[in-house]
């Protein structure tokens, strides 16, 4: 297989799996802060939200489920469906991930699963470049005459 299979593999696990979390969590976030009576461990205390502009857990919920996830779905769609602009899509959607991370980090007390999400967020957003071209696979940028996109598509002769 090659490195750029590889690479797109690899983006569309990480930002499938995105994708789904970030889907469901908004989706119980928003849920729980509706029916404080049904919450359950996935979402967390207010106590968490004091001192920030949000007074349940109702708005991050729909911000993430939306946002955040709705960007990874149609990365995942976009990747799936072979788009020619998929690998941008998913770099959106990594960008958007470590921004929520990033604001997420500043208003509530983080942990692993922060950690967890910033990495998948830089990784979505590196490979995204390595499958664009942007990148070679040693990291540095391609030099003038290196084959980019179109000829890691082509096979090999």
């Amino acid at each position: 297989m090659s490195r750029h299979r590889v690479a797109r593999f690899l983006l569309l696990v990480i930002t499938g799996s995105v994708a789904v979390t970030a889907v469901i969590g908004g989706i119980a976030l928003a849920a729980g802060s509706l029916r404080p009576a049904g919450r359950s461990v996935v979402v967390p205390s207010l106590e968490h939200l004091e001192g920030s502009p949000f007074d349940s857990y109702l708005l991050p919920g729909v911000l993430l489920a939306g946002i955040v996830g709705g960007l990874h779905v149609l990365a995942v769609t976009a990747v799936l469906a072979g788009m020619r602009r998929a690998s941008l899509a998913a770099a959106i959607a990594g960008y958007a991930l470590v921004i929520w991370i990033v604001v997420q980090m500043t208003i509530v007390p983080s942990g692993p699963l922060q950690v967890i999400y910033a990495a998948a967020g830089l990784a979505e957003i590196g490979l995204a470049l390595l499958v664009l071209g942007v990148v070679g696979p040693e990291g540095g940028p391609r030099r003038r005459g290196e084959p980019g996109r179109a000829a890691l598509l082509r096979p090999a002769r």
